[in-house]
């Protein structure tokens, strides 16, 4: 699949560049002479989107969204997330946790929790 159309359903549904996240939308809005215009209309004849045509909830412009094929399309053509580093990974776990401690206040939390896990009882 062409990278432009993966990126503009990807968007339409939410997703990160690899395919990540939750189809929390399905939208995508943009008017004729636009930069993605064209593109999604070549989504439409492709099958991987369906559009309305001066959709009043967007101020006239075309409102697209992705099909079920689209929504097939985006998870089998994204491609694999990077891997991280063990360093990488601790500092996207610090950042999931959403607490209100420092990042090293949490290294050292987490390093408690895992003395504790793993001492015998």
């Amino acid at each position: 699949m062409n990278p432009k159309f993966l990126h503009i359903l990807q968007h339409t549904l939410g997703l990160d560049q690899y395919g990540r996240g939750t189809f929390y939308r399905n939208h995508f809005v943009t008017g004729e002479g636009r930069k993605d215009h064209a593109d999604c209309m070549s989504l439409v004849d492709l099958g991987f989107m369906s559009v309305r045509r001066d959709h009043p909830l967007s101020g006239g412009d075309d409102c697209f969204w992705a099909t079920e094929e689209g929504k097939r399309a985006v998870v089998a053509e994204s491609p694999a997330p990077p891997k991280l580093t063990k360093g990488q990974q601790r500092y996207r776990d610090y950042l999931d946790a959403d607490c209100s401690m420092s990042f090293i206040e949490y290294l050292r939390y987490r390093d408690r929790c895992d003395r504790r896990a793993a001492s015998p009882v």
